[in-house]
C-alpha cells in the first residue's frame, strides 16, 4: 500500500515516538499531536488519509474529537483505548470511528488495522464514484443503495457508520443465509477473527436499534445459536 498521511493524536510521548517510527518504516508520513484542545482544527487543516486517536487526552478527549471530526471529515479514524471493557468500543462505533484497538498497541496489529480500514475506505470511494456498478438491494422494508452507500427504511434514511453500513450490506447481499462471526469479521474488517473480539456482536446490536429491530426478540437480524447471524429475507 502506498504511503499514507497519518495524524496520530497521543499524549504518551514515548508511545507516540515508537508508533511514529514503526509507521514511518512503511513509508507513512506521521504528524503527531500530543493533546486534544486544538486537535480538530489541526486535523481538518492537514486533511490526512487516516487519524489514529487516543481516547484519553488532556484538553479534549478522543470521543469528543471524533464526534466533532465526523461533521467535516470522511477519512478513516482508528481509536485507541486503554479500557478492556466494551463501553469505549460501543461509543467509538456509535460516533463514527472505523475501528478501535485496545492498549498496549502491538505495532504489527496497528499496521494491519491501518491497511484494513484504508482498503475499506478506498473500496467505499470507488463504489460511490462508479455509478455503472449500481447495486440496490431490498429486504423487507429496507433499501440498500450501494452506489450511494445509503440505507433507508420505509423511505427514511438510516444513519450508519462505515462499519455498520458494510455489515448490513453484507447481510443483505446474503439475506436468508447464516453468516458466521468469523466470516462477518473477515469480510467487514479485512482481518482474521481472533476468537475474542466482540466487534460483530456490538455492531449487530447497534444495527438492530437503528433499523427498528427488537433486541430481545429480533425478527430482522436473527441470531442462529452456535452458527452466527442472518438477515431474514
Amino acid at each position: 500500500m502506498n504511503g499514507l498521511k497519518i495524524v496520530l493524536v497521543e499524549d504518551d510521548i514515548e508511545l507516540a515516538e515508537l508508533t511514529t517510527e514503526y509507521l514511518q518504516g512503511f513509508d507513512h508520513q506521521v504528524i503527531h499531536i500530543d493533546e486534544g484542545t486544538h486537535a480538530v482544527e489541526q486535523i481538518l487543516k492537514e486533511q490526512p488519509d487516516l487519524v489514529i486517536l487516543d481516547v484519553m487526552l488532556p484538553g479534549k478527549n478522543g470521543t469528543d474529537i471524533c464526534r466533532e471530526l465526523r461533521q467535516d471529515f470522511d477519512n478513516p479514524i482508528i481509536m485507541l483505548t486503554a479500557r478492556t471493557d466494551q463501553i469505549d468500543q460501543i461509543i467509538g462505533l456509535e460516533i463514527g470511528a472505523d475501528d478501535y484497538i485496545c492498549k498496549p498497541v502491538e505495532p504489527r496489529l496497528l499496521v494491519a488495522r491501518v491497511n484494513a480500514v484504508t482498503r475499506r475506505s478506498q473500496r467505499s470511494g470507488d463504489a460511490a464514484g462508479n455509478t455503472s456498478s449500481h447495486s440496490r438491494i431490498e429486504v423487507q422494508d429496507l433499501v440498500i443503495d450501494d452506489s450511494a452507500r445509503i440505507v433507508s427504511r420505509n423511505g427514511e434514511a438510516v444513519e450508519l457508520s462505515t462499519l455498520e453500513y458494510d455489515m448490513i450490506y453484507l447481510l443483505a447481499s446474503r439475506a436468508g443465509e447464516v453468516l458466521s462471526r468469523e466470516f462477518i469479521f473477515r469480510e467487514v474488517r479485512g482481518l482474521e477473527y481472533d476468537g475474542l473480539s466482540r466487534f460483530v456482536d456490538i455492531t449487530i446490536s447497534r444495527l438492530r436499534q437503528k433499523i427498528g429491530d427488537d433486541p430481545n426478540h429480533p425478527v430482522r437480524i436473527k441470531t442462529v445459536r452456535n452458527r452466527g447471524y442472518l438477515l431474514a429475507p
